[in-house]
């Protein structure tokens, strides 16, 4: 379980987060909504301890994430599986290389033929395993998010964060990826955290949403409650978004 208390950010005069309170329990799928640069990013940053508030903290499984040891927060990172807007591909690695990385950097004993094995069970399970030798450059926009998504998985972690996945990407494509996302969430029984402006992916994944709206959390609850709901803040926000 993931706790948020009273978490305030200011970056210089722009005071982003203003006390967010936030509960993710575990196993659940928690979609964050909110228009361009709430601090949706912000938020999941400081959940693994990316950034640091100026006041409140975060708890990860009890753990204050802010109190931790530089060694400590390296071990609380590897419950996590990160994805970022960007994918953050290594140009100059093989798809092979960037998703073995993980577990190359984690010093945990593997042999080369163990990564190698690890590395194929999980690009077959995001559907790309015929891309192990390919450089970014030759991937899709999709495959790139994918083969990211791979690398977040490699360790087995309890949690994934999701930044964005489906931006930049045409309306099949987002869709494959959030099935993805359900399909994983479910096979590796993790707790995953969606942050998007993209109302489709509300639909296709939550169990929960939570809209973030001047810095604060203005609603959490389920997918139904958020369509149906006749706040105008929020209809605001689903019509602008599903234009």
């Amino acid at each position: 379980m993931i706790e948020i208390i009273d978490l305030h950010k200011s970056f210089g005069s722009n005071h982003v987060l203003r006390g967010i309170n936030l509960t993710i329990d575990t196993g659940e799928t928690i979609v964050i909504i909110g228009r361009s640069g709430c601090g949706k990013s912000v938020l999941i940053k400081h959940i693994v301890g990316l950034l640091m508030p100026d006041s409140g903290y975060v708890l990860v499984e009890g753990i204050r994430v802010d109190e931790l040891s530089t060694q400590d927060l390296y071990k609380l990172r590897r419950k996590f599986g990160f994805l970022f807007q960007g994918a953050a591909l290594f140009d100059s690695m093989t798809v092979e290389e960037n998703v073995a990385l993980p577990l190359v950097e984690s010093d945990n004993g593997y042999t080369r033929k163990e990564i190698n094995k690890k590395v194929g069970e999980i690009l077959e399970l995001v559907g790309l395993p015929e891309t192990r030798n390919l450089k970014p450059a030759e991937l899709s926009g999709g495959m790139k998010k994918r083969v990211a998504l791979a690398r977040a998985l490699i360790t087995k972690p309890d949690y994934i964060l999701y930044d964005e996945p489906t931006t930049g990407l045409d309306p099949i494509m987002s869709d494959s990826i959030d099935n993805l996302i359900k399909e994983l969430t479910e096979k590796l029984s993790v707790t995953s955290v969606v942050v998007t402006h993209d109302m489709y992916s509300v639909k296709n994944v939550a169990n929960k949403v939570a809209m973030i709206d001047e810095g604060k959390i203005h609603f959490v609850g389920s997918q139904k409650e958020l369509i149906n709901s006749d706040d105008p803040i929020i209809r605001n926000f689903i019509m602008r978004t599903e234009k």
